[in-house]
């Protein structure tokens, strides 16, 4: 399994209307069909620049998959975002790939 991670600082003034924007924009890309399932979260540290910070998880099988994205569906979907925000966000993107997923054991006797 691989993680696509995009990491977004968006600035304050525009904060509000980027998360409703978020919620067309994360189905959108899921409807690619290169993505299984996606997880927004904020990042919980103060950053020196400012704004507010989120995690954008997107879930793939395989990492043809990922390369796929980027071939066919990520500068149009990227375009979007610089359009409608510019300058006001600052993102950057890290692929992670699942090596093993730990659970927690039942210790109860």
């Amino acid at each position: 399994m691989y993680i696509y991670n995009v990491t977004i600082n968006i600035d304050e003034t525009v904060h509000l209307e980027w998360l409703t924007w978020m919620e067309t924009q994360i189905p959108n890309v899921l409807n690619t069909g290169k993505f299984t399932s996606a997880k927004l979260t904020e990042v919980l540290v103060e950053e020196d620049m400012g704004g507010r910070t989120y995690s954008v998880q997107y879930t793939a099988n395989t990492k043809e998959d990922l390369e796929d994205y980027y071939k066919h569906d990520a500068d149009k979907l990227r375009s979007e975002s610089l359009k409608k925000f510019g300058d006001k966000m600052l993102a950057f993107r890290t692929e992670l790939r699942l090596v093993k997923e730990f659970y927690p054991t039942n210790t109860s006797n």
